[in-house]
């Protein structure tokens, strides 16, 4: 069908670099190629055991229905308790909308808040579909770059040369999607100061990776009472308990977005999975600390790090820093542009994944799509074989490259 007859909507809408990453991944698979992904953004974990019993109780126990549009009040009550324990935020049970994935909970977000016109900053580099949520909502999207040699960190002052009077909105990640890097309480307050003089401005805090982080407690901007009314915290269940699959994120917002969101999300999706958030709910009741699973899980990732860290510094012409969360390395590879092994030469970023993909069989995703086109992203979210060899692979293609 032609794209004339498909919408602006959609026409204008990129396909995400990741999923596009994996699609060819599993293609090459499929004809007998042994690939490895280091494109995905999933832990390659099993979902805690008493997770998967209670959502097996919940089937047995018929609890197959319809819920809730903002989820079922009990794991609305426990998110609220998780707020307290782990991150000593306050908020009421109407103010947690539950959804399907965190990735829902941020395009609802966006979707009740921005107008035609309106602006979005966004730090580059993003996770791959927050420009596209603003695209959808027909808003404008105003990129800060940042850089490596600032661990890809805005700073307050570039924020606050980046708002204008059509500012509706801030969102990043922290740990970031795709940098790894997190933001020190001091970072955050310094910005939680600049957005409290805008009180029309809403701060989108992408928490997904809250529990995947090396170096001590995770910090939210949401702690800072100044400013709390103007952010929404956007976590869930995905990475941090191992349950991609389950679909259940949320968010906890001012009151008035809260209802927002309830409005949206009951004319095109309703609530999520009633057995998804019985078992969300028991995700909700255990603490990282109190999870052998969940600290085995971090355990692995902090070792990959480190491997992954010291086999990227041995490959000439990269330049790699040292993440403190979630699994992503973001190194710099710019250094290969224009270079060529006679049949193939690398321009840009795509080039240089397609180039790798291709020749040695390990996908990886162009900086491209999460803003900057000098870098790309390497999942660790696989065994330390598959990384060695993976790394091992990357080095000797890039040997060949004159």
């Amino acid at each position: 069908m032609k794209n004339n007859i498909l919408s602006n909507r959609v026409n204008n809408l990129t396909e995400s670099a990741t999923l596009e990453m994996t699609r060819r991944s599993r293609m090459l698979k499929s004809q007998g190629y042994d690939v490895i992904t280091l494109s995905i953004g999933e832990p390659d974990f099993n979902t805690p055991e008493a997770i998967k019993d209670e959502a097996k109780i919940a089937i047995d126990n018929n609890k197959t229905h319809y819920t809730p549009v903002s989820g079922l009040p009990e794991l609305r009550e426990a998110i609220v308790e998780k707020l307290k324990r782990d991150n000593d935020l306050d908020y009421d049970v109407d103010q947690i909308v539950v959804s399907n994935g965190a990735k829902q909970s941020i395009a609802n977000i966006i979707l009740c808040l921005i107008n035609p016109g309106d602006e979005v900053i966004i730090p580059s580099p993003f996770w791959v579909s927050y420009p596209e949520f603003v695209h959808l909502a027909e808003g404008k999207v105003v990129e800060i770059p940042t850089t490596i040699n600032s661990d890809f960190k805005v700073t307050a002052e570039q924020l606050e040369k980046a708002i204008t009077e059509k500012t509706k909105a801030i969102i990043f990640s922290s740990p970031s999607n795709p940098t790894g890097m997190l933001y020190s309480e001091d970072e955050l307050r310094k910005i939680a100061e600049v957005v409290s003089k805008h009180k029309n401005i809403i701060i989108i805090s992408d928490e997904i990776y809250e529990y995947i982080n090396f170096s001590g407690k995770h910090r939210s901007i949401a702690e800072f009472d100044f400013v709390k009314e103007q952010v929404v915290v956007i976590n869930g269940v995905s990475k941090g308990y191992a349950m991609t699959g389950w679909r259940i994120g949320y968010a906890a917002a001012p009151k008035f977005l809260a209802k927002a969101c309830d409005i949206i999300q009951g004319q095109y999706t309703s609530g999520a999975s009633s057995i998804s958030q019985l078992a969300a709910l028991k995700a909700m009741q255990i603490s990282k600390e109190s999870s052998e699973e969940i600290q085995n899980m971090l355990k692995a990732f902090k070792e990959r790090r480190d491997l992954v860290y010291e086999l990227l510094c041995d490959i000439p012409g990269i330049k790699a820093n040292m993440p403190d969360g979630a699994f992503y390395f973001f190194p710099e590879v710019n250094s290969y542009y224009g270079k060529s092994n006679g049949k193939t030469t690398i321009k840009n970023s795509k080039d240089f994944c397609m180039y790798i993909l291709e020749n040695v069989h390990v996908a990886l995703v162009p900086g491209s799509a999460f803003g900057n086109p000098d870098c790309v992203r390497v999942s660790y979210a696989t065994s330390n074989e598959k990384l060695i060899e993976a790394m091992k692979r990357i080095k000797s293609a890039l040997a060949k490259l004159k």
